[in-house]
């Protein structure tokens, strides 16, 4: 059996781009959005999960989040959690209620998140580049098991390198909107 499958390696791609814009989403651009805290994990019962399995997270002002937390001893840790994220916020702690109004940015601030967008995207860049990597590893093994020769091996690469180099101008793209976004530009 083959051990090169190009759905596997386009679908392994396709991933990379879906995480770098759910990435991108968290990231503010001046409005109260849910997405903002999507990357917040929170150490409770002796584990780390995502904000959404321990508070309900809504945004009832334009410039106001609110994470209404379930049980009433993680608070402390999902405002820890919240702090500690990078993400500029400093929570309101009202009994088990975390208002986190949204600050105006900054030019510094705007240049961080600029700067934040690039590592996710180079972040995303890696991962490509690593599927490309198991798809070339792939076709070597099907070659010296006899699967298909040389010539068919460096057909399949040079598909693999286009959809490769397809993908990343993709996440450039994305990833320079969002910079612009973030800039005001």
């Amino acid at each position: 059996m083959a051990a090169y499958d190009k759905t596997d390696l386009e679908r392994r791609m396709a991933g990379a781009v879906e995480a770098l814009k759910s990435d991108l989403a968290g990231l503010r651009t001046g409005r109260a959005s849910t997405a903002l805290l999507d990357p917040v994990m929170v150490t409770v019962y002796g584990s780390s999960m995502p904000l959404n399995q321990v508070a309900t997270v809504s945004a009832p002002e334009p410039r106001m989040l609110s994470v209404q937390v379930w049980d009433k001893s993680n608070v402390g840790p999902t405002d820890k959690a919240i702090r500690s994220a990078g993400l500029g916020l400093n929570p309101i702690v009202d009994g088990q209620t975390l208002r986190l109004p949204i600050p105006d940015l900054t030019e510094e601030r705007r240049k961080e998140l600029a700067k934040l967008a690039g590592q996710y995207a180079e972040k995303a860049r890696i991962a490509v580049r690593n599927v490309r990597r198991d798809g070339m590893d792939s076709l070597k093994v099907d070659e010296k098991k006899g699967v298909f020769g040389e010539d068919e091996r460096k057909r399949h690469e040079t598909e693999v390198q286009k959809l490769t180099d397809s993908i990343i101008a993709e996440l450039d793209a994305t990833a320079t909107a969002k910079e612009k976004e973030i800039l005001g530009k």
